[in-house]
């Protein structure tokens, strides 16, 4: 199943994101990874690659991120991957909230890495009204 990392400059908004996704999927792996080591705002290069690896089950991971700079950092933690494991990961281009849940939904139905962040993109025409 595609694990999930959740990254923002803030830990509580990235752990509330997983939260809701969490709900929506229980059985997916759902890493938050928000702000940075010392739990002040913004991102760390080295807490993505962590969470990556803990979020790897073997059939790829989706890194959902908030804000330029967190793709930056997310970009970072993928060069510190082996080559193998950063084949198989990407970074959505997808609002972090919608496309986490969608995303994670997705997830659980056992679809491949394309088609969840596929369906993460998807998540910018959904309308609350």
């Amino acid at each position: 199943m595609v694990g999930i990392v959740i990254v923002s400059h803030s830990q509580k908004v990235a752990e509330g994101i997983k939260d809701i996704a969490q709900q929506m999927a229980k059985d997916v792996k759902i890493i938050a990874a928000g702000g940075t080591s010392d739990g002040e705002i913004g991102t760390d290069a080295l807490k993505i690659q962590e969470a990556i690896l803990e979020a790897n089950t073997g059939d790829g991971v989706l890194i959902m991120v908030d804000l330029g700079s967190a793709v930056l950092s997310a970009e970072t933690a993928l060069e510190f991957l082996d080559e193998e494991l950063r084949q198989n990961v990407r970074i959505a281009d997808a609002p972090v909230v919608e496309g986490a849940i969608v995303a994670a939904v997705q997830a659980s139905t056992g679809a491949g890495l394309e088609e969840v962040i596929g369906t993460a993109s998807e998540a910018y025409t959904l309308r609350k009204l």
